[in-house]
Protein backbone atom coordinates (compact mmCIF):
# COMPACT_ATOMS: atom_id res chain seq x y z
CA UNK A 1 0.00 0.00 0.00
CA UNK A 2 2.88 1.83 0.77
CA UNK A 3 4.47 1.66 -2.37
CA UNK A 4 1.84 2.84 -3.85
CA UNK A 5 1.31 5.87 -2.35
CA UNK A 6 4.35 6.98 -3.32
CA UNK A 7 4.01 5.98 -7.01
CA UNK A 8 1.05 8.25 -6.85
CA UNK A 9 2.43 10.93 -5.70
CA UNK A 10 5.70 10.79 -7.94
CA UNK A 11 2.89 10.64 -10.77
CA UNK A 12 0.97 13.62 -9.19
CA UNK A 13 4.44 15.62 -8.31
CA UNK A 14 5.15 15.29 -12.55
CA UNK A 15 1.53 15.96 -14.00
CA UNK A 16 1.61 19.05 -11.34
CA UNK A 17 5.07 19.90 -12.99
CA UNK A 18 4.09 19.61 -16.55
CA UNK A 19 1.21 21.77 -15.96
CA UNK A 20 3.36 24.46 -15.20
CA UNK A 21 5.89 23.88 -18.17
CA UNK A 22 8.33 22.23 -16.88
CA UNK A 23 10.09 19.88 -18.34
CA UNK A 24 13.74 18.06 -18.82
CA UNK A 25 14.16 19.37 -21.70
CA UNK A 26 16.73 21.50 -23.11
CA UNK A 27 18.03 22.93 -26.66
CA UNK A 28 21.00 24.99 -27.49
CA UNK A 29 22.18 26.66 -30.60
CA UNK A 30 25.27 28.22 -31.25
CA UNK A 31 27.29 30.23 -34.63
CA UNK A 32 30.55 32.34 -35.04
CA UNK A 33 29.28 33.97 -38.17
CA UNK A 34 28.16 32.59 -41.56
CA UNK A 35 30.19 33.31 -44.98
CA UNK A 36 32.03 32.29 -48.12
CA UNK A 37 34.32 30.44 -45.88
CA UNK A 38 35.63 26.95 -47.85
CA UNK A 39 37.76 23.88 -46.68
CA UNK A 40 40.91 25.28 -48.15
CA UNK A 41 40.63 28.36 -46.75
CA UNK A 42 42.02 26.93 -43.59
CA UNK A 43 44.76 24.45 -42.46
CA UNK A 44 43.69 21.75 -40.62
CA UNK A 45 45.50 23.34 -37.12
CA UNK A 46 42.98 26.84 -37.93
CA UNK A 47 39.90 24.43 -38.50
CA UNK A 48 40.09 22.28 -35.60
CA UNK A 49 40.96 25.87 -33.47
CA UNK A 50 37.52 27.04 -34.39
CA UNK A 51 35.81 23.69 -33.76
CA UNK A 52 37.35 23.85 -30.69
CA UNK A 53 36.00 27.47 -29.60
CA UNK A 54 32.33 26.51 -30.86
CA UNK A 55 32.49 23.42 -28.67
CA UNK A 56 34.24 25.47 -25.78
CA UNK A 57 31.34 27.93 -25.66
CA UNK A 58 28.89 24.61 -26.19
CA UNK A 59 29.90 23.68 -22.90
CA UNK A 60 29.37 26.46 -21.18
CA UNK A 61 25.74 26.54 -22.03
CA UNK A 62 25.81 22.72 -21.92
CA UNK A 63 26.45 23.37 -18.32
CA UNK A 64 23.88 25.70 -17.22
CA UNK A 65 20.93 24.22 -18.88
CA UNK A 66 21.61 20.94 -17.71
CA UNK A 67 22.02 22.00 -14.16
CA UNK A 68 18.09 23.99 -14.53
CA UNK A 69 19.83 27.20 -14.95
CA UNK A 70 17.89 29.67 -16.89
CA UNK A 71 18.05 29.94 -21.26
CA UNK A 72 18.47 33.63 -20.83
CA UNK A 73 22.01 32.97 -18.51
CA UNK A 74 22.99 30.67 -21.21
CA UNK A 75 22.95 32.54 -24.19
CA UNK A 76 24.52 35.39 -22.03
CA UNK A 77 27.43 33.21 -21.26
CA UNK A 78 27.97 31.32 -24.30
CA UNK A 79 28.19 34.69 -26.26
CA UNK A 80 30.68 36.39 -23.33
CA UNK A 81 32.81 33.69 -24.27
CA UNK A 82 32.97 34.28 -27.92
CA UNK A 83 33.46 37.96 -27.42
CA UNK A 84 36.33 37.24 -25.39
CA UNK A 85 37.77 35.23 -28.14
CA UNK A 86 39.25 36.74 -30.89
CA UNK A 87 38.57 34.32 -33.84
CA UNK A 88 35.20 35.90 -33.92
CA UNK A 89 33.80 39.40 -34.95
CA UNK A 90 32.43 40.31 -31.88
CA UNK A 91 34.14 41.53 -28.43
CA UNK A 92 37.87 40.89 -28.38
CA UNK A 93 37.66 40.12 -32.42
CA UNK A 94 35.90 42.90 -33.15
CA UNK A 95 36.48 44.50 -37.17
CA UNK A 96 37.27 48.09 -37.53
CA UNK A 97 35.41 50.65 -39.07
CA UNK A 98 36.83 52.87 -41.83
CA UNK A 99 38.57 55.13 -39.05
CA UNK A 100 39.87 52.63 -37.53
CA UNK A 101 37.87 52.31 -34.57
CA UNK A 102 35.50 49.20 -33.53
CA UNK A 103 31.86 49.91 -32.83
CA UNK A 104 29.76 46.97 -31.36
CA UNK A 105 26.53 45.72 -31.23
CA UNK A 106 24.88 43.36 -29.12
CA UNK A 107 21.36 42.26 -28.01
CA UNK A 108 19.30 40.16 -25.77
CA UNK A 109 15.92 39.13 -25.45
CA UNK A 110 13.64 37.10 -22.89
CA UNK A 111 11.04 34.60 -25.07
CA UNK A 112 8.76 34.54 -21.49
CA UNK A 113 7.73 37.89 -21.19
CA UNK A 114 9.19 39.67 -24.99
CA UNK A 115 11.88 41.81 -22.36
CA UNK A 116 14.96 42.72 -24.66
CA UNK A 117 18.26 44.56 -24.26
CA UNK A 118 20.19 46.21 -26.89
CA UNK A 119 23.23 48.49 -27.17
CA UNK A 120 25.35 50.09 -30.46
CA UNK A 121 28.17 51.27 -31.43
CA UNK A 122 30.11 51.25 -28.11
CA UNK A 123 33.89 50.90 -27.98
CA UNK A 124 35.04 50.40 -24.37
CA UNK A 125 32.88 47.63 -22.75
CA UNK A 126 34.56 44.24 -22.56
CA UNK A 127 31.35 42.56 -22.77
CA UNK A 128 28.44 43.92 -24.98
CA UNK A 129 26.24 41.19 -24.55
CA UNK A 130 26.30 41.64 -20.66
CA UNK A 131 25.58 45.34 -21.14
CA UNK A 132 22.33 44.57 -23.36
CA UNK A 133 21.27 42.59 -20.40
CA UNK A 134 22.02 45.76 -18.27
CA UNK A 135 19.70 47.82 -20.47
CA UNK A 136 16.95 44.94 -20.48
CA UNK A 137 16.68 44.69 -16.55
CA UNK A 138 18.13 48.00 -15.26
CA UNK A 139 16.36 50.69 -17.81
CA UNK A 140 12.97 51.41 -18.91
CA UNK A 141 14.28 51.30 -22.90
CA UNK A 142 15.80 48.85 -25.16
CA UNK A 143 18.15 49.98 -27.12
CA UNK A 144 20.85 52.56 -26.10
CA UNK A 145 23.63 53.81 -28.11
CA UNK A 146 27.49 54.99 -28.51
CA UNK A 147 28.25 57.42 -25.88
CA UNK A 148 25.01 57.09 -23.61
CA UNK A 149 25.56 53.18 -23.48
CA UNK A 150 28.90 53.50 -22.16
CA UNK A 151 27.78 55.95 -19.44
CA UNK A 152 24.71 53.46 -18.50
CA UNK A 153 27.46 51.01 -18.36
CA UNK A 154 29.79 52.54 -15.99
CA UNK A 155 26.64 53.60 -13.82
CA UNK A 156 25.82 49.71 -13.73
CA UNK A 157 29.21 48.03 -12.78
CA UNK A 158 30.03 47.11 -16.57
CA UNK A 159 33.45 46.11 -17.43
CA UNK A 160 34.93 48.90 -19.11
CA UNK A 161 38.25 49.03 -21.28
CA UNK A 162 40.64 50.92 -23.22
CA UNK A 163 39.65 50.95 -26.79
CA UNK A 164 43.20 49.43 -27.45
CA UNK A 165 41.93 45.34 -25.97
CA UNK A 166 39.65 45.35 -29.05
CA UNK A 167 42.93 45.29 -31.27
CA UNK A 168 43.80 42.16 -32.91
CA UNK A 169 46.51 42.25 -36.01
CA UNK A 170 44.18 39.65 -38.46
CA UNK A 171 41.36 42.33 -37.99
CA UNK A 172 43.57 45.44 -38.44
CA UNK A 173 45.02 43.73 -42.06
CA UNK A 174 41.83 43.16 -43.10
CA UNK A 175 40.74 46.69 -42.70
CA UNK A 176 44.19 47.50 -44.85
CA UNK A 177 43.32 45.38 -47.11
CA UNK A 178 39.67 47.05 -47.94
CA UNK A 179 38.81 43.41 -48.69
CA UNK A 180 36.02 43.39 -51.68
CA UNK A 181 33.37 40.93 -49.54
CA UNK A 182 33.77 42.69 -46.22
CA UNK A 183 34.32 40.53 -42.97
CA UNK A 184 31.02 39.27 -41.21
CA UNK A 185 31.36 37.11 -38.54
CA UNK A 186 28.49 37.42 -35.75
CA UNK A 187 28.11 35.49 -32.79
CA UNK A 188 24.78 34.04 -31.59
CA UNK A 189 23.03 31.73 -29.35
CA UNK A 190 19.89 30.26 -28.47
CA UNK A 191 18.16 28.23 -25.86
CA UNK A 192 15.38 26.56 -24.52
CA UNK A 193 15.05 25.78 -20.87
CA UNK A 194 14.02 22.96 -18.83
CA UNK A 195 11.28 25.60 -17.60
CA UNK A 196 10.26 25.89 -20.87
CA UNK A 197 11.82 29.38 -21.90
CA UNK A 198 13.18 30.27 -24.61
CA UNK A 199 15.81 33.18 -25.45
CA UNK A 200 18.00 34.52 -27.75
CA UNK A 201 21.26 36.35 -27.90
CA UNK A 202 23.60 38.35 -30.63
CA UNK A 203 27.18 40.27 -30.56
CA UNK A 204 28.83 41.47 -33.45
CA UNK A 205 31.70 43.83 -34.38
CA UNK A 206 30.04 44.72 -37.28
CA UNK A 207 31.21 44.89 -41.24
CA UNK A 208 35.09 45.92 -42.01
CA UNK A 209 35.45 49.60 -43.25
CA UNK A 210 31.74 50.29 -42.38
CA UNK A 211 31.61 54.16 -42.04
CA UNK A 212 29.50 57.17 -40.55
CA UNK A 213 28.01 54.66 -37.59
CA UNK A 214 26.49 52.36 -39.43
CA UNK A 215 24.48 49.86 -37.26
CA UNK A 216 23.14 46.26 -38.89
CA UNK A 217 20.58 43.77 -37.73
CA UNK A 218 22.17 42.15 -34.51
CA UNK A 219 20.95 44.95 -32.14
CA UNK A 220 17.71 45.57 -33.79
CA UNK A 221 14.90 43.41 -32.10
CA UNK A 222 13.51 41.49 -34.87
CA UNK A 223 16.03 41.90 -37.27
CA UNK A 224 19.17 40.09 -36.10
CA UNK A 225 17.37 38.61 -32.75
CA UNK A 226 14.17 37.41 -31.67
CA UNK A 227 12.59 35.43 -29.01
CA UNK A 228 9.21 34.43 -28.22
CA UNK A 229 7.97 31.50 -25.82
CA UNK A 230 4.91 30.96 -28.07
CA UNK A 231 7.11 30.49 -31.05
CA UNK A 232 10.96 30.30 -31.33
CA UNK A 233 14.24 31.92 -30.69
CA UNK A 234 16.18 33.30 -33.27
CA UNK A 235 20.21 34.68 -33.99
CA UNK A 236 21.09 35.94 -37.19
CA UNK A 237 24.27 36.50 -39.09
CA UNK A 238 25.12 37.94 -42.41
CA UNK A 239 24.69 40.97 -44.63
CA UNK A 240 22.37 43.21 -42.07
CA UNK A 241 21.02 45.47 -44.06
CA UNK A 242 18.77 42.56 -45.55
CA UNK A 243 17.89 41.36 -42.45
CA UNK A 244 16.68 44.36 -41.48
CA UNK A 245 14.79 45.50 -44.11
CA UNK A 246 13.20 42.14 -44.32
CA UNK A 247 12.68 41.67 -40.54
CA UNK A 248 14.30 38.35 -40.73
CA UNK A 249 14.45 37.13 -36.89
CA UNK A 250 10.24 38.12 -36.57
CA UNK A 251 9.50 36.77 -40.16
CA UNK A 252 10.62 33.59 -39.19
CA UNK A 253 8.46 33.07 -35.88
CA UNK A 254 5.40 34.93 -37.55
CA UNK A 255 5.02 32.38 -40.43
CA UNK A 256 5.27 29.54 -37.52
CA UNK A 257 2.19 31.45 -35.30
CA UNK A 258 0.22 32.78 -38.00
CA UNK A 259 0.85 30.25 -40.87
CA UNK A 260 1.50 27.13 -38.52
CA UNK A 261 5.00 26.31 -40.18
CA UNK A 262 7.58 24.42 -38.38
CA UNK A 263 10.67 26.32 -37.43
CA UNK A 264 12.93 24.69 -40.24
CA UNK A 265 10.26 25.51 -42.54
CA UNK A 266 9.75 28.79 -41.86
CA UNK A 267 13.83 29.65 -41.50
CA UNK A 268 14.41 27.78 -45.21
CA UNK A 269 11.08 30.03 -46.38
CA UNK A 270 12.91 32.91 -44.66
CA UNK A 271 17.07 32.36 -45.47
CA UNK A 272 16.69 30.71 -48.55
CA UNK A 273 14.37 32.00 -50.86
CA UNK A 274 13.09 35.58 -49.39
CA UNK A 275 16.68 36.33 -48.57
CA UNK A 276 17.84 34.59 -51.51
CA UNK A 277 15.70 36.53 -54.10
CA UNK A 278 16.51 39.63 -52.40
CA UNK A 279 20.05 39.20 -52.79
CA UNK A 280 20.98 38.98 -49.30
CA UNK A 281 23.38 36.46 -47.73
CA UNK A 282 23.75 34.93 -44.51
CA UNK A 283 22.06 32.12 -42.27
CA UNK A 284 20.14 31.61 -38.96
CA UNK A 285 20.05 29.91 -35.70
CA UNK A 286 16.74 28.76 -34.02
CA UNK A 287 15.29 26.45 -31.51
CA UNK A 288 11.61 26.41 -30.75
CA UNK A 289 9.34 25.67 -28.05
CA UNK A 290 9.39 21.75 -28.37
CA UNK A 291 13.20 22.07 -28.35
CA UNK A 292 13.47 21.60 -32.19
CA UNK A 293 16.70 23.39 -33.70
CA UNK A 294 17.37 24.84 -37.10
CA UNK A 295 20.73 25.92 -38.22
CA UNK A 296 19.98 27.41 -41.68
CA UNK A 297 22.17 29.50 -44.36
CA UNK A 298 22.25 31.00 -47.93
CA UNK A 299 26.04 30.55 -47.79
CA UNK A 300 29.11 28.23 -47.78
CA UNK A 301 29.44 27.88 -43.94
CA UNK A 302 29.00 29.05 -41.18
CA UNK A 303 30.41 28.14 -37.98
CA UNK A 304 28.27 26.20 -35.26
CA UNK A 305 27.30 23.82 -32.95
CA UNK A 306 24.45 22.74 -31.30
CA UNK A 307 23.46 20.28 -27.88
CA UNK A 308 20.33 19.41 -26.65
CA UNK A 309 19.46 16.92 -23.66
CA UNK A 310 18.80 13.85 -25.31
CA UNK A 311 22.38 13.51 -26.27
CA UNK A 312 22.42 14.97 -29.86
CA UNK A 313 25.42 17.44 -30.62
CA UNK A 314 27.88 18.78 -33.06
CA UNK A 315 29.84 21.46 -34.67
CA UNK A 316 30.00 22.14 -38.08
CA UNK A 317 31.89 24.84 -40.28
CA UNK A 318 30.77 23.96 -43.80
CA UNK A 319 27.41 23.93 -45.70
CA UNK A 320 28.08 20.40 -46.90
Amino acid sequence: MKQKCEVLLVATALLLLSSIGFSQNWSIVLHGGAGGMEPADFTPEQLATYQNELKNALDIGKRILSGGGSSLDAVEQVVRYLEDCPLFNAGKGAVFTHDGHNELDAAIMDGSNLAAGAVAGVGDVKNPISLAKLVMLKSPHVLLVGKGASEFARLHGATMVDSGYFYTKPRWDDLQRVLEHEKMGTVGCVALDVNGNLAAATSTGGMTNKRWGRVGDAPIIGAGTYANNATCAISATGHGEYFIRYTVAHDISALMEYKGLSLNEAALMVVNSKLVKAGGSGGVIGVDSKGNICMVMNTSGMFRAFAKSDGQEGVAVFNK
